[in-house]
C-alpha cells in the first residue's frame, strides 16, 4: 500500500504510541486478541514448555496466559513502559523474566523450545527480518516449535502479515519446518518446528 514505511520501525514509534494509550492495541479489552489469544494456545503441539521465550510481549496479557504453559518465560518488548505494565500483571508469576529491547539487536541468551513472534515480524524490514530469523536458527532447541501470529489486514507496516510470515517461514527453511497453518478473516496462524540442530 502506499505510504508504506521503508524500514524498521524505530524504539521511539513505539515508546510514543504507548505514551499516548496504554493499551494501543485494547489487549485488554478486544474480543479480536481475546480470540486470537485462544487459538494460539490451542495450537501450541505440547501442553507445557521448559523454556518459551515471547517477542513482543507488550503489556503482558497474553504472557500471563502463556507463562502458565512454561517452567520458564522470556518475554520481551521494546516499549519499557509496557514492560512495567506486564511485570504488574505476572507479578505473581516468578517463572515470567521480562526484557526490555528492540529485535533483532537484543536477543536473551541460552536456548529455547518455543518462541511466539505474535504481530511483530511486520514491524520490521527485510533486512532485519532475516537477521530475526537468523536469530531464531541459533536458539530454537531441535524439535522445538516456533509461532507465529500476524494480523492480515492493511497497515503502514514495512511488510504486510504475509510478507513478513512468508518471508520468514522462506529464511528458516534450513532448520524449521511449517507444522501447521490456521487462516481466519483478521490473521493467520503458523507452527514450525525445528529438525535439526542449527550450526
Amino acid at each position: 500500500m502506499s505510504g508504506r514505511h521503508a524500514q524498521t520501525l524505530p524504539a521511539r514509534y513505539f515508546v510514543d504510541l504507548y505514551a499516548s494509550n496504554p493499551d494501543p492495541w485494547q489487549f485488554t479489552s478486544s474480543d479480536y486478541e481475546r480470540d486470537k489469544y485462544m487459538a494460539t494456545l490451542a495450537a501450541l503441539p505440547r501442553p507445557c514448555y521448559d523454556r518459551a521465550l515471547e517477542i513482543g510481549c507488550s503489556i503482558g496479557v497474553f504472557t500471563r496466559e502463556l507463562g502458565e504453559r512454561c517452567a520458564e518465560l522470556v518475554a520481551l518488548d521494546i516499549a519499557p513502559s509496557a514492560i512495567a505494565v506486564a511485570r504488574e500483571r505476572c507479578a505473581d508469576r516468578p517463572q515470567i523474566d521480562f526484557v526490555v529491547g528492540a529485535v533483532p539487536g537484543i536477543w536473551p541468551d541460552g536456548r529455547f523450545d518455543l518462541i511466539v513472534l505474535s504481530e511483530v515480524l511486520y514491524f520490521l524490514d527485510r533486512d532485519d527480518l532475516a537477521r530475526l530469523v537468523a536469530r531464531v536458527g541459533q536458539s530454537l532447541m531441535p524439535g522445538g516449535e516456533c509461532v507465529l501470529v500476524h494480523w492480515t489486514g492493511e497497515t503502514d507496516y514495512p511488510l504486510s502479515g504475509d510478507e513478513a510470515v512468508d518471508g520468514f517461514i522462506a529464511g528458516a527453511s534450513w532448520f524449521c519446518r511449517p507444522l501447521s497453518h490456521q487462516r481466519t478473516g483478521q490473521y493467520r496462524l503458523d507452527v514450525l518446528r525445528s529438525g535439526h540442530e542449527a550450526g
